[in-house]
């Protein structure tokens, strides 16, 4: 499955279905179940649109860190050009919450910059080596977000 989804086919194509099948599963098993988990560990991210303050539901594979209450999204979209909407949204609105394992957990994002950027980025290609060719393909830098739990 590594194989396949560092192709520029599968960049092309699952960011068309995979996010829609982890939606529909994810809602039908009262959050229980994400499909892409099969792969790597997901989470959705409730976080609000950065123009429309509206509340946006997106299924994410995330890193978590171990013995922290801590999680890793990686701003890949797929090795494709322009940043995924839901970075915007959490450079606009870092407040958010995901769903993970079943449990809504309240969460503040922040961007990783620097030499912590650089050890998350090194333990983010470990955990997935295509992020590597996903990186080769493009430009821009992806961006790496920490999430950690907020108090409401």
């Amino acid at each position: 499955m590594r194989k396949v989804s560092s192709t520029r086919t599968f960049a092309r194509i699952a960011p068309h279905f995979v996010p829609a099948m982890d939606r529909a599963v994810h809602r039908l098993t009262r959050g229980r179940v994400i499909l892409s988990a099969q792969m790597l560990p997901g989470a959705v991210l409730t976080a609000y649109g950065a123009k429309s303050g509206l509340p946006r539901a997106t299924p994410l594979a995330c890193m978590p860190e171990a013995g922290r209450a801590t999680w890793v999204l990686i701003g890949s979209n797929f090795g494709r050009p322009g940043h995924p909407a839901w970075t915007a949204n959490l450079l606009a609105h870092p407040d958010a919450e995901i769903s993970w394992k079943g449990r809504d957990i309240p969460v503040r994002a922040r961007l990783l910059e620097g030499e912590e950027r650089a050890a998350a980025w090194e333990a983010a290609l470990k955990f997935w080596p295509p992020y590597a060719t996903y990186q080769s393909r493009i430009e821009r830098e992806i961006r790496l977000f920490r999430l950690e739990r907020r108090e409401v």
